[in-house]
C-alpha cells in the first residue's frame, strides 16, 4: 500500500520507482494470500462491502468532481454513463463484493485425480496466478470488482484505471483497504495506481520486474491494442464488444422486438450492448418494420442497407464502416440477409468474437448458430446484455475475454487460477 505521504509525493517519484514498489508490495502480498484460508478471505470482502456501504457520501463526493472533469472535457456520453456513480450504483458495488464472498474458494480444490499403475497418486490442484494487473477505463466498479475476485482467488492485483475516474477509483480503494485491513490481510493485496501518468502503464506491461504475472486490459480499442503490442507477459485481452443479433426466418415477433429493443438500450454504453442487426430476408417485411419502429420510439437511430431503407425509410443509408463500429450509443445498424448462413459469415467477417445472438423457434437452425460462431458467448433468444459475470452467476468479472488462450468469456474466480501437479507416493522409485 502507498502511504498518504507515497500518494502526495507521488508527482515527485520517478514512475519506474513508484511502480517497481508497488510490485514488490504486490508480490509479498501475494505470497500471504496463496495460503490465506477462505474464512479469512471472505471476512476481508464481507468488510469491504461494508466499508464501501459506509464511504458512501466520500466516494459520490469524489465522483462528481470525476463527473465535472469529464463534462468540461467533452467526454462522449457512453463514458460519462459508465463513469457514473449514485447510491444504487455504489450498493450494487458493495453487493457484488458480498456476493463474491460467498462462491466456491477455486484455490487447493482438484481438478482431477487419478492412480498410475505404480501406485502414485497424481492430482490436478488449482493455485492462484500470483499478482495481475488490470488496465481499464471509465469503469470505478472495476475497481472493487476485480480487486474483489483477485482476491478470492488468493491473487495480489494492481489496478490501473482512467485517468477520467481516478478519483471515484481512489476513494472505492480506500475503502478496500480498509476491509482488508479489519480482516487481517495484507493491505497490499489490492493496490491502485495513484498517477495519470501513461508511463504508469508502460512499467506493468515491462512486467515490473518479474513481479507481474499476467494483464488484463479492459478498454477501447486502442488500449486493448497497446496492451497486446508491447506487454512482455501473458493478456487476458478484452476486446471491444462488436454484438450482432440475428432474426432467423422462425423468430417470434413479439420475441425479437423485447429481446433487440433490451439487448440495444438497456445500457448503451456496457460491452454486450447490441450494434448490429441481421434479418432474414424471408421475413424483413413483416419483422424489421415493428422492430425497427420499437427501437426508433426509443430515441434510436437506425442505419440500415438499401434493403433495409426500401422496407423503412427513416432510417439512414449505412456506411462500410457501420458493420465494422462499436457505436455504444442508441445507434444500431441492420443489415437484410440471405439466410442462417449468410448472417454467420457476417458475424465471422465483423465481429469481434464478443456476443452474438440468434433469435428463432428452429432448434436446428439455433444449434447451427451457436456451433459456428466462434464468439466468446452465444445466446439463442436471449438478450445480449446477459453477457456479464454476476448474470451468470459467477458475482462479478473482471471483463470479458475474447481469446482463446487460458481464458474465454466472463473472467471470475475460477478463470484466475492456474494448476500444479501434487503428485503422492509411497516410496516409489522410476526403474
Amino acid at each position: 500500500m502507498l502511504t498518504s505521504s507515497e500518494t502526495a509525493n507521488a508527482g515527485n517519484t520517478s514512475i519506474c520507482d513508484l511502480m517497481a514498489t508497488i510490485g514488490k508490495k504486490a508480490r509479498a502480498a501475494a505470497r500471504v494470500l496463496a495460503i490465506a484460508p477462505t474464512s479469512q478471505k471472505n471476512k476481508g470482502l464481507e468488510a469491504m462491502a461494508a466499508a464501501v456501504r459506509a464511504a458512501t457520501p466520500q466516494i459520490l463526493a469524489a465522483n462528481a468532481l470525476d463527473l465535472d472533469a469529464m463534462t468540461a472535457n467533452n467526454q462522449q456520453t457512453s463514458f460519462i454513463d459508465r463513469g457514473t456513480l449514485n447510491e444504487e450504483r455504489i450498493e450494487a458495488i458493495a453487493g457484488a463484493l458480498e456476493d463474491i464472498s460467498k462462491l466456491d474458494d477455486p484455490v487447493g480444490s482438484n481438478i482431477a485425480q487419478w492412480t498410475r499403475p505404480n501406485g502414485l497418486d497424481i492430482s490436478r490442484v488449482r493455485t492462484p496466478l500470483g499478482v495481475i494487473g488490470v488496465v481499464y477505463e471509465s469503469r470505478p466498479n472495476v475497481t472493487a470488482d476485480a480487486g474483489a475476485l483477485c482476491l478470492k482467488a488468493g491473487n495480489a492485483v494492481i489496478l490501473r484505471g482512467g485517468s477520467d475516474t481516478i478519483n471515484s477509483n481512489l476513494a472505492i480503494y480506500k475503502a478496500l483497504q480498509s476491509g482488508l485491513a479489519d480482516a487481517g490481510l495484507p493491505v497490499d493485496a489490492i493496490q491502485v495506481v495513484p498517477v495519470k501518468d501513461r508511463a504508469a502503464v508502460g512499467e506493468m506491461l515491462k512486467g515490473l520486474n518479474g513481479n507481474l504475472d499476467v494483464i488484463i486490459p479492459r478498454g477501447g480499442k486502442s488500449l486493448v491494442a497497446r496492451v497486446q503490442e508491447e506487454a512482455r507477459v501473458p493478456v487476458f485481452a478484452h476486446l471491444e464488444g462488436l454484438v450482432h443479433i440475428f432474426i432467423d426466418k422462425n423468430a417470434d415477433l413479439d420475441k425479437a422486438v423485447d429481446i433487440v429493443v433490451n439487448s440495444k438500450l438497456r445500457r448503451t454504453g456496457i460491452c454486450g450492448a447490441a450494434e448490429t442487426l441481421l434479418v432474414d430476408e424471408a421475413v424483413a417485411a413483416t419483422h424489421l418494420p415493428p422492430i425497427l419502429a420499437a427501437l426508433r420510439q426509443k430515441g434510436c437511430e437506425i442505419r440500415g442497407d438499401e434493403e433495409v431503407l426500401m422496407l423503412y425509410p427513416s432510417a439512414k443509408e449505412a456506411s462500410a464502416e457501420d458493420w465494422a463500429t462499436e457505436y455504444l450509443a442508441a445507434i444500431i445498424s441492420v443489415k437484410i440477409v440471405g439466410g442462417l448462413v449468410d448472417a454467420i459469415e457476417h458475424i465471422s467477417e465483423y465481429g469481434s468474437n464478443h456476443t452474438d445472438c440468434i433469435i428463432t423457434e428452429d432448434q436446428v437452425a439455433a444449434q447451427k448458430f451457436l456451433a459456428e460462431v466462434d464468439s466468446a458467448i452465444v445466446l439463442h433468444n436471449a438478450s445480449t446484455q446477459f453477457a456479464d459475470g454476476g448474470e451468470f452467476g459467477m458475482g462479478a468479472e473482471i471483463g470479458i475475454a475474447t481469446g482463446r488462450m487460458h481464458a474465454r468469456g466472463p473472467v471470475g474466480v475460477e478463470q484466475l487460477t492456474s494448476f500444479k501437479y501434487v503428485v503422492r507416493g509411497t516410496g516409489q522409485t522410476r526403474p
